[in-house]
């Protein structure tokens, strides 16, 4: 067996020989199984070196897959967590995000930049190209770069990842989760669902019926919760919930525009439409002015998330705020905080949304404003 690397002194410290598992802590319940384990007793069962085993904790590549492989298991098998405070962590935040080129992503970037800079650390960017859990060439990476801590924006990690960042004592936070995360895991969101009601109130207020509704991928959490809003608001109301006037989107421009020619291309089209962001909403606008309609005039159009270019476009998009810069600030300094051992008093923590009226929204012309409730 190879000697370790004279590059990476920490193969053999004195840690690798007697980190023990700690009892559990918020983010890492469920975990593992019970029982500790020395880094020598898990280097015994995978029949390799504790040096080995060190390089498969700290991410180095010079390990063969199969053995890596082995060592992983055993360590997730004996949950097995580096004691804290035993390696210094990188000065680093890594920023994870489902889809990284969008002007929502820029409102998280500013957050999470925010608080970096006031603690003194870079933030590494990382795509997972559209799925909800990054690859594992991501997760060698961070293993080998030992971060302060790990943000995660509508992705997640499969119990393998999670078992690996735990192993190594990175702490991990998610945001915006596009699942459940799990009561065990550190996240933090918005109320999705309460914006979705006001969004829905807010043109029912205005004498709207027939209220479509573009939201997001059916399978996103944020998304499920504002079309509830949605619903609920209807229903509320006593407006029957119709299921012509819904269409599933992508979050993304092209969907609005898509699914906002389907619906004002109905026989009898709605007056106002809620999209589930913004990006959706200025589809929508395209749409309308494509089929020779004026908004507000003719459809009253509200979004969701508040983004900069709402305020600019014409006319001024009404929306729900979502907390964006405020959610990847608090991420931030969350995931540092379990960093330092502290243990916050909830895992979950959701910021409240608001609606922003503007000008995109108005009585339909065939309601006389003296009726609009």
């Amino acid at each position: 067996m190879s000697a370790p690397d004279v590059q990476h002194p920490r193969d053999d410290q004195p840690e690798s020989a007697v980190d023990r598992t700690p009892g559990p802590t918020a983010p890492t319940s469920g975990s593992g199984t019970s029982g500790a384990a020395t880094l020598a007793e898990i280097a015994r069962a995978a029949g390799v070196s504790a040096p080995t085993v060190s390089k498969v904790l700290n991410g180095r590549g010079d390990v063969a897959p199969a053995t890596r492989s082995r060592v992983e298991e055993l360590l997730r098998r004996h949950g097995y967590q580096r004691r804290r405070g035993t390696a210094q962590p990188a000065p680093l935040l890594d920023l994870v995000f489902h889809e990284l080129e969008s002007a929502w992503a820029m409102e998280v970037i500013r957050g999470v930049e925010n608080v970096a800079r006031e603690e003194g650390l870079s933030v590494v960017l990382s795509e997972s190209a559209g799925r909800l859990s990054p690859g594992q060439t991501w997760v060698d990476g961070v293993l080998a770069r030992r971060p302060a801590g790990v943000i995660l924006v509508l992705s997640g990690l499969d119990p393998a990842q999670r078992a690996q960042l735990i192993s190594r004592d990175i702490p991990f936070v998610v945001m915006d989760p596009a699942g459940d995360p799990g009561d065990d895991v550190p996240s933090i969101g918005a109320t999705n669902w309460q914006g979705g009601v006001a969004a829905t109130r807010h043109l029912l207020e205005l004498g709207h019926r027939r209220i479509g509704m573009i939201g997001g991928p059916v399978g996103m959490m944020c998304s499920r919760a504002r079309i509830d809003g949605y619903r609920a608001a209807l229903e509320t109301a006593g407006v029957a919930y119709d299921e012509e006037l819904v269409r599933a989107g992508d979050f993304h421009h092209e969907a609005g525009y898509a699914a906002g020619l389907e619906l004002l291309r109905l026989p009898e089209p709605p007056t106002a439409v809620f999209t589930g962001n913004d990006l959706q909403a200025l589809g929508l606008y395209e749409a309308a002015r494509e089929l020779g309609l004026s908004i507000p005039a003719d459809l009253s159009v509200v979004g969701f998330d508040d983004l900069p270019l709402t305020r600019w476009i014409s006319p001024p998009l009404t929306t729900v705020r979502q907390p964006l810069t405020e959610m990847a600030e608090a991420a931030a300094r969350l995931v540092l905080e379990l960093g330092r051992g502290k243990q916050p008093s909830t895992l979950r923590v959701d910021l409240a949304t608001r609606l922003v009226e503007r000008s995109s929204t108005r009585p339909p012309s065939e309601v006389p404003p003296s009726e609009v409730r």
